[in-house]
């Protein structure tokens, strides 16, 4: 017996040592190491050049954010234009997958922003700057109203911590963009070891030393690293195999910008028609279909052209948005209130649409990125439509990158002088591109003098708490100037979505898995 299981044992060993031999580069399996499909070195590889590539990874969603699976939808009126404004023409357009923030930005959001200024910039030298982001509570006085409490303590009490901000001017918000991406990407980064995690216990008064997402990766700020990147384990390697410290884009930890939604991508959103597909695509394995149901009016589904959620039950005959029923009414009465709030209520009331998006319609209209003009439907791309370009490029002037006072890489703005040889475009400046006869005859309109649109015009979409209910309709649009603010107007944040435009877990193209071919004999 005691001969048969030694035989037995050593021919278990024998099979080891042929799969173990067989096994290419010492690798269990046969793994193969990442090699060019056009030279055939291998990636990763200190003996073979070492170009570093890491592994194909998914964009990991933003604290906050929500995955709108882009496509095609008519932008635009929904329903009658009773304004007789004419400037939202209907037009079919494609959006480009992106994430959006679930609800509008809050108070306490905004107050997590300006404790952060006020901590790293608390020298008299950065007085405008804390200034400068302070919102403008005086948006809610009126003339002929008594809203000195809405003024006093809106913004701070905490009783309206999850309200949305208001009184934050168009400017104010992308600052707040570019704040939130650089807080993310810091965390990001101490999260996975490569930046020490003190440096975010002793932010107050570093002013210009703080980290910025462009400066880490140009290297103009040094950051202190963290025991990951010091570790044997780091996954990134330099060119001789070391661990190598400071991460670049292509490692795919750091996350794209947090900015303002274009106007085409906020207008998707807010209807988010996916759940008017009756058969929607959920994975690579079955294919959806290419229908809309119902046409929206508002950013709900339970009731597209109504205001009221109509399923049985406690919900039955309830406002599905905070806005101003009529004249003198923005609540309705005592003991049965329509929606439950006199002006704005908290960020994640009401019913959230078919992206999981919450206020859409209703609550606080909200600014998006686009530069304001009655007829952009007719002038726009099919795709990725915008209105507000005026192009940048890194400022080198003194033979670098270099950092400003708040720690911000400069830019500067594209000359036409250096523009007027592409195909593309031919200026800098394209907020007027195609704008009346401009082009033609040099001709253009006196944007604030004869007008008041003007350059510094930005769109506002979707109603607020004290709008009718035309407003609520995600086609209708106003403008607002750029420095302005009201106490009707907020704002939520975006982020461009890269890779697979499905989704995380799908891929990109169709994939036809090859078959051997039937040959018929003749």
């Amino acid at each position: 017996m005691a001969y048969k299981m030694n035989w037995k044992n050593f021919a278990i060993l024998l099979s080891c040592a042929a799969v173990l031999g067989s096994c290419k580069d010492g690798k269990l399996f046969g793994k193969k190491k990442a090699k060019s499909d056009v030279t055939g070195w291998n990636y990763n590889d200190k003996n073979q050049g070492g170009y570093q590539v890491a592994l194909e990874k998914e964009q990991p969603s933003g604290p906050g954010l929500v995955f709108v699976q882009g496509g095609t939808f008519t932008m635009g009126a929904t329903e009658e234009d009773v304004m007789s404004d004419w400037n939202n023409i209907p037009r079919r357009v494609t959006v480009n997958s992106f994430y959006i923030d679930k609800t509008e930005v809050a108070n306490v959001h905004y107050r997590e922003y300006l404790y952060w200024i006020n901590t790293v910039f608390d020298g008299d030298e950065y007085q405008a700057v804390r200034n400068g982001a302070l919102p403008d509570t005086l948006v809610w006085r009126s003339e002929l109203a008594y809203n000195e409490p809405m003024v006093e303590y809106y913004f701070r009490h905490p009783a309206y911590n999850n309200y949305p901000v208001v009184g934050v001017s168009w400017k104010q918000a992308n600052d707040f963009c570019l704040w939130r991406t650089d807080r993310v990407n810091e965390l990001a980064l101490i999260q996975k070891g490569f930046i020490n995690d003190k440096s975010i216990k002793n932010i107050s008064g570093i002013g210009q030393e703080n980290f910025n997402t462009k400066s880490y990766l140009l290297g103009e700020f040094q950051a202190t690293p963290g025991k990951g990147a010091r570790s044997k384990k780091n996954p990134l390697k330099n060119p001789n195999g070391t661990p190598r410290t400071n991460v670049t884009f292509e490692d795919g930890i750091l996350l794209p910008n947090y900015r303002l939604p274009t106007e085409a991508e906020w207008e998707y959103a807010a209807l988010g028609y996916v759940n008017q597909n009756p058969m929607p695509t959920k994975n690579d394995k079955k294919r959806g279909e290419e229908l809309v149901t119902n046409k929206q009016v508002y950013s709900w589904s339970q009731n597209v052209n109504g205001l009221r959620d109509t399923r049985r039950g406690s919900w039955q005959g309830t406002f599905l948005a905070n806005f101003k029923r009529g004249a003198g009414d923005n609540m309705g009465v005592a003991g049965g209130l329509n929606d439950n709030a006199v002006y704005t209520a908290p960020v994640n009331s009401f019913y959230p649409n078919g992206f999981g998006i919450y206020n859409m319609s209703g609550n606080v209209s909200e600014w998006v990125a686009d530069v304001y003009r009655p007829l952009s439907s007719t002038d726009e791309n099919d795709v990725a439509s915008f209105r507000g370009n005026k192009f940048q490029t890194i400022d080198v002037s003194t033979g670098k990158a270099e950092r400003d006072s708040l720690g911000r890489i400069k830019y500067r703005y594209v000359t036409d002088e250096e523009s007027k040889k592409r195909r593309n475009y031919q200026k800098g400046d394209v907020i007027n591109y195609l704008d009346g006869d401009s082009l033609l005859a040099g001709v253009s309109y006196g944007y604030g003098k004869t007008t008041l649109i003007s350059d510094h015009s930005r769109v506002i979409k979707g109603g607020s708490w004290d709008d009718r209910a035309y407003w609520l309709s995600p086609g209708t649009r106003r403008f607002l100037e750029e420095e302005q603010s009201a106490s009707t107007v907020g704002f939520r944040c975006a982020m461009d979505r890269v890779g697979s435009a499905a989704g995380n877990g799908r891929k990109s193209g169709i994939e036809y898995k090859q078959r051997k071919q039937n040959n018929r004999k003749k």
